[in-house]
């Protein structure tokens, strides 16, 4: 018989005194300090650095759970094993925080930081905190405004007055990826659209480079699928319509249309432009001007998202423009449409309407009485509305017969020809607007003068740093428009009054590089050293949630890109993220877990 101790004699784990024992023995020994010129080979495994909005939680212990697994366990196979972590301590999440319990964000944002560093140290996490980033450092600031100027200088950013997303809750700008079924994401008030001057990066300039390499990633499909459905590649042609009068007399003005559907054209019986279009204002006839002005103005209040939907009555989604087009494949005149499923950021903002082959412009045709001509020859039995398959082509002269492949190759050689069209590919993926009119976010580095116009500030600078003493709640501008010690500044280039940038940056470029400064995160004259980089990028292993599909993981893709050509980064470094692993999210009551929904 085996005697079992007594309570008095066994020794108990006591979690509070052996856990910072050797919490302690491990930062002394430096145990998870990995040298860049370690000799043995590197592993880099990387858990999307926390929002520190709060205090850490359970899915923060799961998903950094992982990185550690695989970091002992890389460790023992012979690797050293690089695993940082650092903090995106600017954005929405941490000034809303703030706002709600009255703490300016600074001194909110570094108490959170000292608690979840904390929280992170305790659970054991093998991090090398002497590589810690944060993102509202003045150093890290430095490094993001000097990029976003390289960029500029590379014409990757541009700014222009566009209509833009605008959340009232938040008081900001939001892009597109933020508005979820024409809500903020966030605060879920019902977005609505505004024109304003904001900045941008020409992420289309990369459309084709992002959806190609998505094919050697070891990434979950549905993250690729969702990345290559945001991206909406399309081929097809373009083609320029000549606005004419009822009559088919020429105006003088001409736009252009995109298709996907060239062979489809003898069926066109009208077109499309979206309500933004800015033909739209010259083209209106007096007879239309009053109801074209109020459709305009109903659609300017609806989001992108619920333009797009396909609910609704279809009938009350259009509006005629009393203008005419000409048809330049059979010279004839068709209606000229307004309709808020066109957007002016896709392709042209205007479509040829066919409604004998697309469901959409079927439902249109019959919602407002217009002609219906089919240019495919459907099955025998075929009682439908629109026919979307392939078969020969009808009503179309000279590509009668063709199949739907050879009819569009005809077409759109024929509009070559013509000189009046040509072959083009469009993308779904907007350039990504990076305004925001808010306070706890990193300063746009620009000046503007009267004199020279928009001067970007010299590099020796930066890092440009808004003040602590500023009222932070949103009010409908940036915060640090009302500061007049910021605002005003002598222009670098001629050296009289000027006015800074009052925007900041979008979250997501914080976040778009700061695995790139993991690599060399001492640097102090470039925000790493390409050789640093070339040792431990790109990523072997990111871990992270799914939700970031379309947004951060996508930023992050251009920015790897942009930086390698031009030369701030290994020319060979095109992705970040060689593996990802999505760890799903926490869920209560089947709705995310989150501090902004209070249900944690």
């Amino acid at each position: 018989m085996v005697d079992t101790p007594s309570t008095e004699d066994r020794v108990l784990y006591e979690p509070t005194v052996i856990e910072p024992k050797w919490q302690e023995y491990w930062r002394s020994r430096g145990t998870y300090e990995i040298e860049n010129e370690d000799p043995r080979p590197h592993y880099y495994v990387l858990c999307m650095y926390p929002y520190p909005s709060g205090a850490a939680h359970m899915g923060h212990v799961r998903n950094y759970t992982f990185g550690d697994l695989i970091l002992r366990y890389r460790t023992m196979g012979g690797y050293a094993v690089l695993s940082p972590m650092g903090f995106d301590s600017f954005g929405l999440p941490a000034e809303n925080a703030a706002i709600k319990f009255g703490v300016h964000p600074r001194e909110f944002t570094d108490a959170r930081i000292a608690e979840l560093k904390s929280s992170l140290v305790r659970i054991g996490g093998g991090y090398d905190w002497r590589r810690e980033v944060r993102s509202h450092d003045p150093e890290y600031i430095r490094w993001t405004q000097w990029l976003f100027l390289k960029f500029l200088e590379a014409g990757l950013v541009y700014r222009k007055k566009a209509p833009v997303n605008w959340c009232p809750g938040c008081h900001t700008v939001l892009a597109n990826e933020q508005v979820v079924n024409g809500r903020c994401e966030r605060s879920d008030d019902e977005v609505e659209r505004r024109d304003l001057e904001q900045w941008f990066y020409k992420i289309t300039d990369y459309a084709d480079r992002l959806l190609d390499d998505l094919e050697g990633l070891e990434w979950p499909e549905r993250v690729i699928t969702q990345q290559r459905n945001w991206i909406g590649r399309s081929e097809g042609a373009q083609f320029a319509m000549d606005v004419v009068t009822e009559a088919n007399e020429p105006t003088g003005a001409a736009f252009e249309v995109f298709t996907t559907r060239p062979d489809t054209s003898f069926g066109m019986t009208f077109c499309v432009l979206a309500p933004e279009h800015p033909l739209v204002e010259s083209i209106v006839s007096e007879d239309q001007r009053e109801a074209v002005a109020a459709f305009v103005k109903k659609v300017r209040a609806t989001s992108d998202v619920d333009r797009l939907s396909t609910e609704g009555d279809i009938g009350s989604r259009g509006c005629f423009t009393g203008a005419y087009a000409r048809n330049p494949f059979t010279g004839n005149a068709v209606p000229v449409y307004l309709a808020d499923y066109v957007l002016g950021t896709y392709g042209t903002g205007a479509v040829m309407a066919v409604p004998g082959q697309d469901e959409r412009d079927f439902e249109f045709a019959t919602a407002f009485g217009l002609p219906i001509i089919r240019t495919v020859q459907p099955p025998e039995g075929f009682d439908g509305g629109a026919y979307v398959e392939d078969g020969p082509a009808i009503n179309s002269e000279w590509l009668n017969g063709l199949n739907v492949a050879d009819a569009k190759k005809a077409a759109t050689a024929w509009l070559t020809e013509q000189g009046v069209g040509a072959q083009t590919v469009k993308f779904r993926l907007r350039d990504w607007l990076l305004s925001r009119q808010r306070f706890w976010g990193c300063p746009i580095p620009i000046v503007y003068c009267p004199i020279d116009g928009i001067v970007p500030l010299p590099l020796d600078q930066l890092p440009v740093v808004a003040p602590d003493d500023v009222e932070f709640r949103p009010s409908g501008e940036s915060p640090l428009n009302s500061h007049e010690g910021f605002l005003h500044v002598d222009c670098p280039t001629c050296g009289g009054p000027a006015r800074r940038e009052t925007d900041t940056m979008d979250t997501f470029v914080d976040s778009s590089w700061y695995f790139l400064r993991f690599a060399d995160p001492l640097s102090n004259e470039l925000p790493y050293r390409a050789s640093e980089v070339q040792r431990w990028l790109p990523v072997d292993q990111y871990i992270g949630g799914a939700e970031h599909a379309v947004l951060h993981l996508m930023y992050a893709r251009f920015f790897t890109k942009a930086c390698a050509d031009l030369g701030l980064a290994p020319a060979e470094l095109q992705e970040p993220f060689k593996r990802l692993f999505t760890q799903g999210m926490i869920r209560l009551g089947g709705s995310k877990m989150a501090k902004s929904k209070g249900n944690l």
